[in-house]
């Protein structure tokens, strides 16, 4: 799971009026930092005269600061599929959302709270304000009352509620939602093994009827994405599921085609919508061919057999199968039914990424 740790320095005053005055974001993998963005904000109004006297900033050094809708679309990017990590969230989540408004645009996010956590995981500490935290758990922090040198004490303070408790997917929350469903403590462990690795997710309910199956980049990553989400559609997929499973598959066409193939076959109840009209069968460059791209391990292949312009199966196979007969290859397919849609998702595959091989051949 991506972080977003945020810190924001703001005009004061009214809570309708307030502004930000400077943003410094840390994007955080759950080790390593892996993106930042620090900025200056020209707040186009005055800054109370105890900001000023906290902070050091005043108007004259926001002269030629950009402005809040010059770096919007820097914030998006940098936060997009993360949780907001913030000292007293409440705060900074509600701060963005107002600025946001003030564009027309409607900024959502997942977030955590810092001063929460640390209430939970370091208990019994006279004050939970940033700076008197990190002095008693001895965090260095340089440039207090600045953004950045707020935030980056943020991560530290963070790193150190990680190693204590490494998945709080159940802690997260969003303003005006209710928190994330409590997990149970099995699939916790669950998510915890998930390697961060290419391939299939399968979700099933407590009937072991596949409910849901994923293709996509980072099985870990697409698993807490999942738990992350607090709409109604997630949090319903959340209380169904009873068993996770996954399917480590370094081919991304063939993971696809088998997503593919399940729901076809399985009519999973929560599939990704698509919104494309039916139509009539995409004729591929050749009549008949293999396409062979890698499998779920070094030493295997996988491939998607093509015959008169029909998709009749895919399969694996390891490398001395290479020069068998498509006789005894076929046998080992799995059929798969000649659809529109499958052609489609095939041909779009073949136009924006390379596969190992094709084989065309001659029938």
């Amino acid at each position: 799971m991506d972080y977003a740790i945020v810190d924001l320095e703001t005009t004061g005053g009214k809570p309708e009026d307030e502004a930000i005055t400077e943003i410094a974001v840390y994007r955080f993998d759950g080790n390593e930092i892996t993106d930042r963005f620090i900025s200056l904000v020209n707040p186009e109004r005055p800054i109370h005269w105890y900001v000023k006297k906290l902070t050091g900033i005043d108007n004259k050094m926001l002269r030629r600061a950009p402005k809040f809708y010059e770096i919007a679309k820097r914030i998006l990017e940098i936060t997009d599929g993360a949780v907001i990590v913030a000292h007293n969230a409440s705060f900074d989540y509600r701060v963005l959302v107002k600025e946001f408004d003030r564009l027309g645009y409607r900024f959502e996010r997942p977030h955590l709270c810092t001063v929460k956590l640390s209430k939970e995981f370091f208990p019994e500490q006279q004050s939970y304000s940033l700076g008197k935290l990190c002095k008693s758990l001895h965090i260095p922090v340089t440039d207090r009352h600045r953004a950045s040198g707020d935030a980056l004490a943020t991560v530290e303070l963070f790193k150190m509620i990680l190693n204590k408790q490494r998945n709080i997917i159940d802690r997260i929350e969003t303003p005006g939602i209710k928190p994330v469903q409590k997990i149970r403590k099995d699939i916790v462990k669950t998510i915890t093994e998930l390697p961060p690795k290419k391939g299939l997710v399968y979700l099933y309910n407590k009937y072991d009827r596949l409910i849901g199956i994923y293709h996509t980049r980072n099985i870990k990553k697409k698993v807490n994405g999942i738990y992350a989400k607090n709409n109604p559609k997630s949090l319903n997929l959340q209380k169904q599921i009873n068993k996770i499973d996954y399917e480590i598959l370094s081919g991304s066409l063939i993971s696809k085609v088998i997503a593919w193939h399940y729901r076809f076959t399985r009519n999973p109840i929560f599939t990704p919508c698509t919104k494309r009209k039916q139509q009539s069968n995409h004729l591929f460059s050749n009549n008949n061919m293999l396409l062979i791209d890698k499998g779920h391990h070094t030493g295997e292949k996988s491939i998607i057999y093509i015959e008169n312009q029909r998709i009749i199966g895919y399969g694996f196979f390891k490398l001395e199968w290479q020069k068998a007969d498509l006789d005894t290859l076929k046998k080992r397919l799995t059929p798969v039914e000649d659809h529109p849609s499958l052609h489609l998702l095939i041909q779009n595959h073949l136009d924006k990424y390379k596969i190992e091989k094709i084989v065309r051949l001659n029938l």
